[in-house]
């Protein structure tokens, strides 16, 4: 929103007729009440005799490719100059702004005398542009008669010596698309009392006994309010005062004629966008009414549109002539035959004239203020300003009542809000009644009742419409940067729960193992299963599928976290990465276990704690998952060696990892489970619970997905694994340790992991840790066996153990394995 600073004035003065302020002062208090200023521009400076002047008379050059005028002009002096010229929209006896030799304009463009066209050219005749105001190409700046006199500085008659100063107005502050809303911002800035000019000074005098033109708005239109009154007898060619066209083209709006830039200028002032429409040529009564499939109408800009059901027109007898709140008809537009006027001033449904604008591509400045809602209540109110404006410039009179057709609306909701809520919530402590005064100044209407305050918005802040809104806005029009910057402090005892620190472990565990967390696709890509050869029935293809998936390929939602990192490692390995660690840890959905489906709550207000409690039971369940895979080599080849391909016992660690760090023990035990390989893969137990999968993937399910014949992989349901919050102090001995070895025969179909457990279970308190290091099959222990060695670490926290206290301890736990799973000391 771009404005001149003598209007910024002139509007706060209204209140302090005293008040001023400089450009740096204002642009500060803008930015105090919380707008952004994009740009303040001065005027640029002229130098030199730049004056007013009369045309006194106009000699055509026709010898020319393009039409060239030869001008006598009054500027005040004895004879009249001799100036050449150009344009076209200016006669004899208009009054021009003359730049004489020696003035210097923006560019800088020093005029001086120089013989063009065959003759001599004692100055120049301005535009606008050339003037720097604004940027109106289309001709000469004529003043309207009796402006000032030749030879009158022409910077005192203009107002030169002023500022542009543009405002960023975000969407939800559509009310300071205007003066009245930037004024009253200006005004909380500076503390000064405004006048509003949005409640009117009262209807304007009807000297005519013309009916009100009827009108009728169709339910459908969503349109809630439409006004028309009819000026007649008035003169379509008058010119704007400059005060009125200078504002308009800082504004960024070309003048156009009194009418027009009389619309222009109630809606840059008010923010209410006006309609002026040749009344003679408006058949019968108007009508606001959403468009018929077919109907065409040729707009302003000469284009003929074909319009869809959703627009919203006005319509007459005859059809539509005018796109409602975005553009006006060609077949009623006011031109310079114009005696009549009928003055629009109505309220349009955002959201229709939003979308209207989109689909015919139009841009307007009307659009732009519907678009961020005007004020329902200003319509009478700009109707009544314009008016008068328009018999001020133009001439006529107001020649009947004004058509006033309003559709019930909503009435604004009341906000209740406690007086130190915004003190709270900025920690600030406020003068008493900072409240009440503040949400005042916004145009609130503030009640008391009890202890806490009544708040009704005003009918231009839709913006407004619970209590961290008003209090915003305390807070911004108090200074936000009064604010003070204090970290808060965390209160004692709290911290992350266990499940959340259990989560933030396997993620760090496996990060320093050398994994790279991903994130896969929260969505599986389809026939995933098919790819797998799951069974039907698995639990696994029991899916949700949402209603709206962002791509048609991919409906379910993840039961597994393996298919994304899949995807993942395979768009890897195809941009040449081939050696991959790769984990995620996220929910999945097991549609399996989904609850009865609910329907649709009322979001009209909070659902009750019964509604809630049956959305919940409705969820599916959502454990957290965690997963790995690994392909090529694990150790890196380098001059040390070839490196070592990674393998199912990496995956297994990684797992045991996953485990430790969770404080649970896991137990391996052999599976068949797809994808997982039938000989190279376990399931995951604890506490006899299966919790997960790991171990290389089968053969032909790589094959089949494109993948390396070589990959492994591990996922496990961590909200399955018991939650421990255990804390022990750790206990370090000071005695020294015992190390011995011990070799044990056992059949080939005894899982290392029995025998291991069974010497652990006889060996007692006193060892403190147990590994398999060496794994021997041949004739030396028979066919059918395997020979397992064991390194076995003893030590006691009391004393020194001696060799034999560790023997003893090392036969205790061959016996037990003997016993156990029949293995016999090598």
């Amino acid at each position: 929103m771009r404005l001149p600073q003598s209007w910024l004035t002139e509007v706060l003065r209204d209140g302090t007729p005293d008040w001023a302020a400089s450009t740096d002062e204002i642009d500060a208090g803008f930015v105090r009440v919380g707008f952004e200023i994009e740009d303040v521009e001065p005027f640029p400076e002229i130098t030199g005799p730049l004056v007013v002047g009369r045309v006194a008379a106009i000699e055509e050059l026709t010898e020319f490719k393009k039409p060239i005028r030869f001008c006598q002009v009054e500027v005040g002096e004895d004879a009249p100059r001799d100036i050449v010229c150009g344009a076209r929209n200016f006669a004899v006896g208009d009054l021009v702004v003359v730049a004489l030799p020696g003035t210097v304009l923006p560019g800088p463009f020093e005029i001086a005398t120089r013989k063009t066209y065959g003759k001599t050219s004692d100055g120049m005749i301005c535009s606008v542009t050339e003037l720097g105001v604004g940027n109106d190409h289309s001709g000469i700046l004529v003043l309207a008669p009796g402006t000032a006199e030749p030879g009158a500085d022409a910077r005192e008659v203009l107002g030169l010596d002023d500022t542009a100063i543009d405002i960023n107005v975000t969407p939800d502050r559509g009310y300071a698309f205007s003066m009245r809303g930037l004024g009253r911002e200006l005004a909380s800035a500076f503390a000064v009392p405004y006048v509003d000019a949005g409640l009117g000074g009262g209807a304007p005098a009807v000297a005519g006994t013309r009916e009100p033109w009827p009108v009728a708005i169709d339910t459908d239109s969503a349109a809630t309010r439409y006004t028309a009154r009819v000026i007649e007898g008035v003169d379509a060619t008058a010119q704007s005062p400059w005060w009125l066209a200078k504002r308009l083209l800082v504004a960024g709006i070309r003048p156009i004629s009194a009418i027009v830039d009389a619309t222009n200028y109630v809606m840059i002032e008010l923010g209410q966008p006006l309609h002026a429409f040749d009344a003679d040529k408006v058949r019968g009564a108007i009508t606001v009414r959403p468009a018929q499939a077919g109907e065409t109408l040729e707009t302003l800009d000469g284009v003929t549109r074909t319009l869809d059901p959703e627009d919203v027109v006005i319509a007459d007898e005859s059809g539509p002539i005018a796109l409602a709140g975005v553009m006006g008809g060609a077949a009623t537009e006011v031109g310079d035959d114009t005696v009549n006027v009928l003055l629009e001033s109505a309220n349009f449904d955002q959201v229709r004239v939003f979308r209207t604008g989109k689909r015919h591509k139009l841009s307007s400045e009307a659009q732009k203020r519907f678009e961020r809602r005007v004020d329902p209540e200003l319509a009478a109110v700009a109707s009544d300003r314009g008016a008068s404006l328009i018999v001020e410039l133009a001439g006529g009179h107001i020649a009947g009542d004004l058509t006033d057709v309003r559709l019930d609306t909503a009435p604004i909701t009341p906000i209740e809000i406690a007086p130190g809520l915004p003190d709270a919530t900025a920690g600030v402590d406020y003068p008493a009644g900072t409240t009440a005064a503040r949400l005042r100044e916004v145009g609130c209407v503030v009640e008391e009742a009890g202890d806490a305050l009544l708040v009704t918005p005003p009918s231009w802040r839709p913006d407004l419409g619970q209590p961290a809104d008003l209090v915003e806005e305390v807070l911004r029009l108090e200074g936000l940067e009064d604010i003070p910057a204090v970290v808060p402090r965390a209160p004692g005892g709290r911290g992350l729960s266990a499940a959340q620190r259990r989560r933030r472990a396997i993620g760090v565990t496996l990060a320093a193992d050398g994994f790279i967390e991903v994130l896969p696709y929260p969505f599986m890509p389809a026939g995933v299963f098919d790819t797998w050869g799951l069974a039907s029935d698995d639990p696994r293809r029991a899916a949700v599928s949402v209603l709206n998936p962002l791509e048609a390929d991919r409906p379910q939602l993840n039961t597994t976290l393996l298919p994304g990192l899949l995807e993942m490692t395979a768009r890897n390995i195809a941009r040449g990465r081939r050696d991959l660690a790769l984990y995620a840890v996220g929910q999945v959905v097991l549609g399996g276990d989904q609850g009865p489906v609910v329907d649709a709550l009322d979001v009209s207000s909070r659902p009750s704690d019964d509604d809630l409690a049956a959305l919940d039971a409705s969820l599916p369940n959502q454990p957290l998952y965690a997963a790995a895979v690994l392909t090529g080599l694990r150790d890196p080849a380098g001059p040390w060696g070839p490196g070592r391909v990674a393998d199912a016992y990496d995956a297994f660690e990684a797992a045991r990892e996953i485990a430790a760090v969770s404080g649970v023990e896991l137990t391996l035990v052999a599976d068949d489970t797809l994808p997982w390989h039938p000989g190279r893969s376990a399931r995951l137990e604890v506490d006899g619970v299966t919790v997960g999968h790991a171990g290389e993937l089968h053969p032909a399910v790589l094959e089949r997905a494109g993948l390396p014949a070589r990959l492994c992989a591990l996922e496990i349901d961590v909200d399955a694994l018991p939650l421990t919050e255990s804390l022990p102090s750790p206990t370090v001995s000071p005695f020294p340790a015992v190390l011995q070895d011990v070799n044990v025969v056992v059949s080939a179909d005894v899982a290392a992991r029995q025998v291991q457990d069974a010497l652990r279970d006889g060996a007692g308190e006193l060892l403190e840790s147990i590994s398999l290091f060496d794994v021997f099959t041949g004739e030396q222990v028979g066919e059918g066996n395997k020979s397992l060695t064991f390194a076995l670490t003893f030590r006691a926290g009391d004393r020194t153990l001696t060799e034999d206290d560790a023997s003893a301890a090392k036969m205790a736990a061959v016996e037990r394995a003997a016993d156990a799973v029949g293995a016999r000391l090598r």
